[in-house]
């Protein structure tokens, strides 16, 4: 059995309250009351850096929007081929705690002379960023599913899809990660971008996390 969760920082932000507990050896992400995300697995976080780049072995600038506990972080930089990594994140808080409480998971990867960290609104990064990236990785709260944070919906409409797609280069991967399938999702990348490729991977808690694939021509 898993024993009581220690509470290591509690924060209030413009978003709500963000809470980092540790259960034994895991870290967890609770925002608003809600579990997000723990450092427990890692693997279809890891699989939405490494399934876009297969896509695009030629990829030099990747974008990981949203910074969470690392994985997609840890699996960029695993990828000698990229010359520019930059990771977007709303919460300095969270980025906070990269150098804090989860420095021995991501500390050497943050540090790694291709990653930039930019804290700010993905949204706002990606408006501003026209043709910028070979690959996109957007993995922002729960996906485009079910959002804790409200406006966090706004990137999984038409007009969020839009500034991914623009935001990428010609021959250009958008690889983006949910909790669980979304049927209007996938019907709305297969209406704009015109092809989706969706890789289900296992994990403990039931359902499958979902990696959606979309490739400009």
């Amino acid at each position: 059995m898993p024993g009581e969760p220690e509470v290591l920082d509690r924060v209030t932000t413009p978003r709500g309250e963000l809470v980092l507990r540790r259960v034994d050896s895991a870290y967890e992400v609770i925002s608003n009351g809600v579990f997000l995300m723990d450092t427990r697995d890692g693997r279809s976080e890891r699989a939405l850096v490494r399934a876009a780049v297969a896509r695009h072995p030629e990829a030099r600038r990747l974008l990981v929007g949203g910074l969470g506990v690392g994985f997609s972080l840890l699996e960029a930089v695993t990828t000698p081929g990229l010359t520019d990594i930059d990771v977007v994140e709303i919460e300095p808080v969270l980025v906070g705690w990269h150098e804090t409480y989860l420095r021995d998971l991501t500390g050497s990867a943050l540090h790694d002379t291709r990653v930039t960290v930019l804290q700010q609104d993905v949204r706002d990064h990606l408006r501003a960023s026209p043709g910028r990236y070979d690959i996109v990785c957007l993995d922002v709260d729960n996906g485009p599913g079910w959002t804790v944070t409200e406006d966090n919906a706004e990137l999984y409409s038409a007009a969020g899809l839009a500034t991914c797609v623009e935001a990428l280069a010609p021959r250009g991967v958008l690889a983006v990660w949910s909790a669980h399938r979304s049927s209007a999702y996938e019907q709305l990348v297969r209406e704009t971008v015109g092809e989706l490729e969706v890789v289900e991977v296992e994990v403990a808690r039931g359902e499958p996390d979902v990696v959606y694939l979309a490739g400009l021509r």
